[in-house]
């Protein structure tokens, strides 16, 4: 079984006892996180799609560690003026488990 959340304006596709990198959540290391915001569930017998969510579907993930993602390097250039830019940024990012889809 999959779900299709949406998490902080994102959408993942996420399957029970899986783990995935999401943006940064407040909520602290080693607690449970309820998502209501499902848009899709498929199973092997039923698809419900939402309109936008599906009513009475949740997923409970527990947050396993926050983080910062590796440096993305910005580069500008512009041709025959000398103009050059670097600038670069680390995104924030929590480091989750799916414990339950449903």
């Amino acid at each position: 079984m999959f779900a299709v959340v949406d998490i902080l304006g994102q959408q993942f596709k996420v399957t029970e006892n899986k783990k995935y990198y999401v943006p940064r959540l407040k909520d602290d290391t080693d607690s449970e996180v309820t998502f209501d915001k499902i848009l899709l569930y498929g199973s092997d017998d039923k698809t419900m799609v939402g309109n936008p969510y599906v009513d009475g579907m949740t997923v409970t993930a527990k947050v396993l560690n926050h983080l910062k993602d590796d440096k993305v390097i910005v580069f500008k250039k512009k041709r025959r003026t000398g103009y050059q830019k670097s600038n670069g940024h680390r995104q924030h990012l929590s480091y989750i488990e799916i414990l339950k889809i449903g």
